[in-house]
C-alpha cells in the first residue's frame, strides 16, 4: 500500500504532474506554537473527483481556508494551471464551507440569482443557472420558498447550488454530506459527478468514507498537516499488499490463528478476515469450512476505511486538537 508514517509524501514529483489544474507545494501554517500545515504538497487533476481525507485536526479545513484566501499561509505556493492563485482566479472557484451560511429570509431562487450576479453573471444567465441547479437538486417546486421554510437537507442542497451557481472551474466542498438522508446524498452525488464530467475540478472533504469510496477517483490523505497517502484510488487499492477474505459465516474471535489472518468486521451475515502475509486464501477458506457451512465467499482488496486506518498507524485511535484559528474564529463572534 502506498502509505507511510506521517510526514512522508507519496505524490509523484510536482514537476511531473503537468496535467494538474491545482498544485500546492510546501504549504505550511502555524496557529501559535502548533503547526497545522507542514510542508504539504498535493495536486488536483481536471475531470476527477478528489477526496480530501484525514482525522479531526489533520489540517483539512485550514487547507481549504488557505485556498480561498481566508488564511494567509506562513510558507508555500498554490498555482492554478501553472500560474499563482490570486483573487481573480478565485472568482472562478466555488466553495461550500462546513459552516453553512445562507440568508434565511431570502427565497431560494432569488438568493442564488443574487449570488451569481455577485460573480458578474448577467441576470438572465444567473436565473437560468439557478433554475437548472434547483431542478437537478430536486428543489424546482421549492424555488420560491424562503430558506427558513426549507428542511435542513433542502437548505443544504441550496447551499451546494450557491457554490455552483456561477459555474465554477474548481469546486471545493467541506463535509457536503453531513446530516443528509440517502435521497439528498443521491441528489448531491449526481450534481458532483456531473460537474467533473464537464472536465472541471472538484475537491471534497468527508468523514463518510463509504461515500468517498463510491465517488472519488483520487484521494489525498493528510495527517498532522502532511500528506501520508495520495493518488488514484483504484491503483492504491491494487498496489496494497493487504487482502481480505469475506465469507457468509460468523466466525469467533479465536477461530483463526496468526498464520491465517485477523478477523475484522463481523456482522449477523458474515465475516471479513484480513489475510496474513503469505497466507493462501484457499487454505484459510478450508479452515473456515471445517467449522461452518460457507455458501459464498470472496477475496477482496482493502476498503478505503481500512487503508485510512493503516495510513494513520498508531495515531488511528487518537483525537487530534481541532483546527482553531483565533483570528478567524474571533471574526465570527458577534460584536
Amino acid at each position: 500500500m502506498a502509505t507511510s508514517s506521517p510526514g512522508t509524501s507519496h505524490l509523484a514529483p510536482l514537476a511531473a504532474r503537468s496535467d494538474a489544474t491545482l498544485t500546492i507545494s510546501g504549504l505550511s501554517h502555524r496557529f501559535g506554537d502548533r503547526r497545522v500545515l507542514d510542508q504539504l504538497d498535493c495536486t488536483v487533476q481536471p475531470g476527477r473527483v478528489t477526496g480530501l481525507l484525514g482525522p479531526n485536526g489533520a489540517g483539512k479545513t485550514t487547507l481549504m481556508r488557505v485556498l480561498f484566501g481566508v488564511i494567509v499561509p506562513d510558507a508555500g505556493t498554490i498555482t492554478w494551471h501553472g500560474q499563482p492563485v490570486n483573487p481573480d482566479v478565485r472568482r472562478n472557484w466555488g466553495y461550500m464551507p462546513q459552516e453553512r451560511g445562507l440568508y434565511t429570509d431570502m427565497r431560494a431562487l432569488d438568493h442564488l440569482v443574487w449570488l451569481a450576479q455577485l460573480h458578474a453573471i448577467d441576470r438572465p444567465t444567473a436565473r437560468a443557472n439557478a433554475e437548472r441547479l434547483l431542478g437537478e437538486l430536486g428543489l424546482a417546486d421549492r424555488a420560491n420558498d424562503r430558506i427558513r421554510d426549507l428542511s435542513g437537507g433542502m437548505a443544504q442542497r441550496v447551499q451546494l447550488a450557491a457554490a455552483m451557481v456561477h459555474d465554477p472551474e474548481f469546486l471545493v466542498l467541506d463535509e457536503p454530506f453531513a446530516g443528509l438522508d440517502p435521497t439528498a446524498v443521491k441528489f448531491l452525488s449526481g450534481v458532483i459527478t456531473g460537474h467533473v464530467a464537464a472536465g472541471k475540478s472538484l475537491l471534497f472533504s468527508s468523514h463518510q468514507l463509504d461515500l468517498v469510496e463510491d465517488l472519488c477517483e483520487s484521494i489525498v490523505m493528510i495527517h498532522h498537516g502532511r500528506v501520508v497517502m495520495s493518488g488514484d484510488l483504484v491503483t492504491l487499492r491494487a498496489d496494497s499488499d493487504d487482502r481480505y477474505l469475506e465469507v457468509d459465516a460468523v466466525l469467533a474471535d479465536d477461530e483463526l490463528d496468526e498464520t491465517a489472518g485477523t478477523i475484522g468486521s463481523v456482522t449477523a451475515t458474515g465475516t471479513r478476515v484480513q489475510l496474513a502475509r503469505g497466507a493462501d486464501a484457499g487454505d484459510v477458506l478450508d479452515r473456515v469450512r471445517a467449522n461452518h457451512r460457507v455458501r459464498s465467499f470472496a477475496v477482496t482488496q482493502p476498503r478505503l476505511s481500512e487503508m485510512f486506518l493503516a495510513a494513520l498507524g498508531d495515531d488511528a485511535d487518537t483525537d487530534a486538537d481541532p483546527e482553531v484559528d483565533p483570528e478567524v474564529d474571533a471574526a465570527r463572534e458577534p460584536a
